[in-house]
């Protein structure tokens, strides 16, 4: 029976402790918060949207890096997989738009009580208060971990060890990188870090006038001159620094590297649903029974009123002009404006407010079929410590889970007789 070490009690740690108990190791996860989950339990606004209900092939489709790695871990361990595993112990799951599947409760605590039930019934032994300083390396294995508790340092010995401690987003989590830092110690290559799915900063001051608009079935496209970096349709919301929402926060995960070269434009279409020749038609409708009023006051039926004096100002027509007088070229402004809807991004917001970490320990040089270290033996990753990331919708802990499976599931096999 394999002695398994675990780093790191989050998403990817509970799910390779539940792994290796059941290949029937002996399991202790060390975890340096006073609880377990504690990301698990801010994810999806405290609702912990688990996965995604698509089929196999589609999660392949919203991984942003390095998704061919996955193919192992995902085709052992998918997400029906999961959502099976969570019923099973005891935490119900519903499916809502976008095929994103969350606990029927909305509560993520229900999650975490689900997966340390799990722990706790298959013997695993967890350790709070436990802060890991480094692993254990001798002759080109990993022979456990030197642990800091309570002021004293102890030296664990193991037969694997399992590092999955996260990334560097949100700190307050106790997610500060340390996985990283084990890795490079290891002699692993830890590519280049940035924040992902994380709010866009824009330069104009237009955003602030905005701040707190919400908008639904928009269609954003992030781009370089005429190079689309990012396109989709979804919701948005402006804030006082940029823009967030779903849909700009999987737009940041493709922007990371493109902003490194210099600003973006984020073009937005406002109506995509209309074409320019149905959207005039709108128009003239809007105006037939505004035909006296100015045109400041004609628009209050086409968007939200925190944005009728944006458009305004943005269609190049005074406000005080009359409907009647508004000519077919200047409704072409207007349309214009509305169907690019154009602001300057100029860098993301920080690790606080990043769901996740572009870049980790390099794939390269870690086995996809165990997620054990090419250049370490006894030593694993899982989870967001590698250079694995997504878009919104799911597919992040889909990685940790199916990475953590894979892991737990190779560090607790018995050696060959």
């Amino acid at each position: 029976m394999k002695t398994v070490i675990i780093v790191g009690g989050g998403a990817a740690g509970m799910l390779a402790g539940i792994a290796a108990a059941r290949n029937g190791g002996t399991v202790h996860i060390f975890e340096k918060n006073e609880k377990l989950g504690k990301k698990v339990f801010i994810t999806g606004k405290g609702r912990c949207n688990v996965t995604n209900a698509c089929d196999t092939e589609d999660l392949f489709r919203n991984v942003v890096t390095n998704s061919k790695f996955l193919y192992s871990s995902f085709y052992g361990f998918n997400n029906f997989d999961m959502m099976a595993l969570l019923e099973e112990a005891g935490c119900p799951l519903k499916t809502e738009r976008g095929n994103r599947v969350f606990p029927v409760s909305d509560k993520s605590s229900d999650v975490i009580k689900a997966l340390s039930g799990m722990l706790g019934r298959l013997g695993a032994e967890v350790h709070l208060h436990s802060e890991v300083k480094e692993l254990l390396l001798e002759d080109g294995r990993c022979r456990g971990i030197l642990l800091k508790k309570g002021g004293t340092e102890t030296k664990v010995y193991g037969d694997a060890v399992i590092v999955a401690c996260g990334g560097l987003s949100y700190p307050t989590t106790g997610s500060t990188g340390d996985g990283y830092r084990f890795a490079g110690a290891a002699g692993h290559t830890v590519t280049e870090l940035s924040p992902a799915l994380v709010p866009f900063v824009v330069k104009e001051p237009v955003v602030k006038e905005l701040q707190g608009l919400s908008l639904k079935n928009i269609e954003a496209a992030v781009m370089r001159g005429k190079k689309v970096i990012y396109r989709e349709f979804g919701e948005m919301l402006f804030t006082h620094y940029g823009v967030s929402g779903p849909v700009l926060l999987s737009a940041s995960s493709y922007a990371v590297k493109e902003l490194k070269k210099g600003p973006l434009s984020l073009v937005i279409d406002l109506k995509p649903a209309l074409s320019e020749e149905q959207l005039d038609a709108r128009l003239l409708r809007e105006f037939e029974g505004t035909l006296n009023k100015q045109f400041k006051n004609a628009l209050v039926h086409l968007f939200p009123s925190k944005l009728v004096p944006v458009m305004v100002e943005r269609s190049g027509i005074s406000p005080e002009k009359k409907v009647n007088e508004i000519t077919r070229e200047e409704r072409k402004q207007i349309i214009q404006a509305t169907k690019s809807f154009t602001v300057t991004i100029t860098g993301l917001r920080d690790y606080n407010e990043a769901i996740i970490t572009q870049g980790g320990v390099s794939v390269k040089e870690v086995n996809p079929s165990t997620m054990e270290s090419k250049l370490i033996s006894g030593l694993y990753f899982a989870g967001e410590v590698l250079d694995l990331d997504a878009v919104t919708g799911g597919f992040n802990l889909q990685i940790a889970w199916s990475t953590a499976w894979t892991a737990g599931s190779e560090a607790a096999r018995p050696d060959p007789e």
